[in-house]
């Protein structure tokens, strides 16, 4: 089940789910719109290797914006910072944003029970498309979870992907073959 509009504001009352900065205008009928922000990256290399530790270089896009270009990944973040102690968070791409040939993530859309931070998406693009900071770039929902959950994202001693920081995040899949 996915929660409406008026349920994501009364768990947002009450601390379950946090969304800074928070605009209601922002709010859709199940989903809540999030803003891209200036902060990219880019991997170093042209190969990228899954046991490794994949550098990547940190660049910010202008106001008057930034021209993404097809068959390159960009990593981003969102301008909001979230937090999701007790619903399954979700990004999904705008309609906007894919008819203009956007992709806003490869395949990781869903956030865990837990969850605290800033997004970092995994865009590309099938055309040359400007973009800008602070447009609208995706859409949260949140789904129920059936039952107490117990390993919560922000507690697991494993987590890799908790960002305070408002900086993109690279793939951590080395640290699975420690």
């Amino acid at each position: 089940m996915i929660l409406s509009d008026k349920k994501i504001l009364e768990e947002i009352k009450k601390g379950s789910i946090a969304i800074k900065p928070f605009n209601i205008k922002n709010m859709g009928g199940n989903s809540y719109d999030v803003h891209l922000s200036k902060y990219f990256a880019q991997y170093v290399d042209k190969t990228l290797d899954a046991k490794k530790h994949n550098k990547i270089k940190h660049f910010e896009i202008p106001e008057t914006g930034y021209i993404l270009k097809p068959n390159k990944l960009y990593l981003c973040t969102t301008t909001e910072y979230t937090e999701t102690h007790k619903h399954v968070p979700f990004l999904e791409g705008k309609s906007s944003t894919g008819r203009l040939g956007i992709d806003i993530h490869a395949t990781a859309g869903k956030g865990d029970v837990g969850f605290c931070g800033f997004w970092t998406m995994e865009v590309s693009t099938s055309k040359p498309v400007r973009i800008y900071p602070g447009m609208p770039i995706a859409q949260l929902i949140y789904y129920v979870v059936e039952g107490k959950v117990e390993r919560l994202y922000n507690k697991k001693a494993s987590a890799k992907y908790g960002n305070k920081e408002k900086l993109p995040k690279e793939s951590m899949m080395w640290k699975n073959f420690k």
